[in-house]
């Protein structure tokens, strides 16, 4: 038997379509509200759901410990409002979850809206296990009661998910606007690091907001620190790895690359480490290491094949190798991922160009420019039509 187990407050808008995800996978659905003003209860309990009701401990990881005492099932599911289990995964979780060895299942997450680093790897599924419990402030995991009780019960043991399970649609900046989550994050990472210098998550998650504000150097050097601790976590080294990579990459182009080269020997799924493998593709492109580029990206883009960011960036280097037929076929798939896409749409009509199509340049800029004003971004439009119409006059109508 399943659980599913929320924490939700004012959720009504995502509620229902996240209760509906699992349908084919939960026995037992419990949504714990924190208080809500809104219909969210009611949403619940339309979709069937067991609503409990407590008071907001002031963060998710007792709020999470909590919510596991109204839990019955053998196995629990840990979703958030704004994600859905993709209905495709439910067979290959059903056979994990009958092998009687596997204590917990890490899942696949895909950030909807996010460019180059779509993945990540949560543990939201496990048995109902009494030494599993929720820690770590503001993102809250079960790592650390894990990693304890394999060192008690050994027979235990973890498995992974190949296929995505999760889709996130919290982070994208038109709902991240008006929002504080980013503000909190940063003050609880702050605090954790008062209470413990170096922890290697809080270093890795305030270092990439530190570099997100353009403050490179201090990052960088909260980021050596937390490298230099004894007990650093693969997945925590990764993420200080590329976060240290993108901190010095203004500066130390030549450290990027091998801080990029050192995070990819880390052995974690292709998905996880494809921010690490575009990223070192793109500086050694820049470094005229075109071939070991193309085959980085062309091994993002057979591992990842829904990324749109590895197809535009496989055209890129395609049209700088000479290929435009390559090159015009990466721009195609990576405008079927991501149509609005005006940079892609302009140097697909640049590679046109080159490969002597006139009209499908013409279109290409078209495309681009109304992409461009859509976004609200008239300037760069309006010195795009003025730049590629000196070289196709845009006003030409196609012949019938």
């Amino acid at each position: 038997m399943l659980s599913l187990s929320m924490i939700v407050r004012n959720e009504e808008a995502r509620l229902a379509g996240c209760l509906a995800s699992v349908k084919g996978l939960a026995d037992e659905m419990v949504v714990v509200d924190t208080g809500s003003t809104d219909d969210t209860i009611a949403v619940a309990e339309a979709a069937g759901a067991c609503v409990e009701r407590i008071d907001w401990p002031g963060d998710f990881a007792p709020a999470r410990n909590r919510a596991m005492d109204f839990l019955s099932g053998d196995w629990v599911l840990v979703l958030d409002a704004d994600e859905q289990l993709r209905p495709e995964v439910i067979p290959n979780l059903r056979a994990l979850m009958a092998q009687p060895d596997v204590l917990v299942i890490n899942l696949l997450r895909y950030e909807l809206g996010a460019v180059m680093a779509p993945y990540s790897n949560v543990s939201r599924l496990f048995r109902r296990h009494p030494g599993i419990r929720w820690s770590k402030p503001y993102h809250s995991m079960i790592d650390d009661s894990v990693e304890a009780l394999l060192e008690l019960e050994p027979q235990w043991r973890i498995a992974d998910c190949s296929e995505p399970a999760i889709l996130h649609d919290g982070y994208r900046p038109e709902l991240l606007a008006g929002t504080d989550k980013a503000e909190r994050l940063r003050q609880a990472m702050q605090s954790e690091l008062e209470q413990r210098p170096g922890d290697p998550y809080a270093s890795a998650k305030l270092g990439g907001l530190l570099i997100s504000d353009g403050q490179h150097q201090e990052a960088a050097a909260l980021l050596r620190k937390a490298l230099d601790q004894d007990a650093v976590q693969d997945s925590e080294r990764y993420e200080l790895l590329v976060h240290l990579a993108l901190a010095v990459s203004p500066s130390e182009p030549g450290e990027a690359v091998a801080l990029y080269r050192k995070a990819l020997t880390i052995s974690l799924d292709t998905r996880i480490t494809l921010g690490a493998r575009l990223n070192l593709a793109a500086r050694l492109m820049e470094q005229g290491e075109l071939e070991e580029a193309i085959n980085l990206t062309r091994l993002a883009t057979q591992r990842a094949p829904e990324v749109a960011l590895g197809w535009y960036n496989l055209g890129l280097m395609q049209r700088r190798r000479g290929d435009i037929s390559a090159a015009l076929q990466a721009y195609e798939r990576a405008l079927e991922l991501d149509p609005d896409n005006a940079e892609c749409h302009q140097n697909d009509a640049v590679a046109r160009l080159m490969g002597g199509d006139i009209e499908g340049a013409r279109q290409g800029f078209r495309n681009a420019i109304a992409r461009l004003e859509h976004q609200g971004r008239g300037e760069e439009a309006q010195r795009l039509r003025q730049n590629a119409g000196q070289i196709v006059k845009l006003d030409v109508e196609p012949i019938a």
